[in-house]
């Protein structure tokens, strides 16, 4: 499901008109991006949480000449999937 999809699928199940129901979805996603670009967390009860984790700086291999580089440290958004969901899927 891309972006599109999901946006008539909210509009289908809420009711709602295409664009409202784009404009509420464009509105969870910055949502969600300002709470962890802040440094917060995102935890949806059922569903799951989103959370900032800190990347180490890290020796690495450049897989097509084999040489040593260095990577460093970095931030990577996550997300770990709530118990409702995993339960869903399975």
């Amino acid at each position: 499901m891309n972006k599109g999809e999901l946006i008539e699928a909210v509009a289908s199940a809420s009711n709602l008109s295409k664009a409202d129901a784009g404009r509420a979805v464009e509105g969870i996603l910055s949502s969600i991006t300002a709470a962890l670009v802040s440094g917060d967390n995102v935890a949806l009860v059922g569903f799951g949480t989103f959370q900032v984790k800190q990347r180490a700086a890290r020796n690495g291999r450049n897989p097509k000449t084999g040489a040593t580089i260095f990577i460093p440290a970095s931030k990577a958004p996550t997300f770990k999937a709530g118990k409702g969901l995993k339960t869903a899927v399975n």
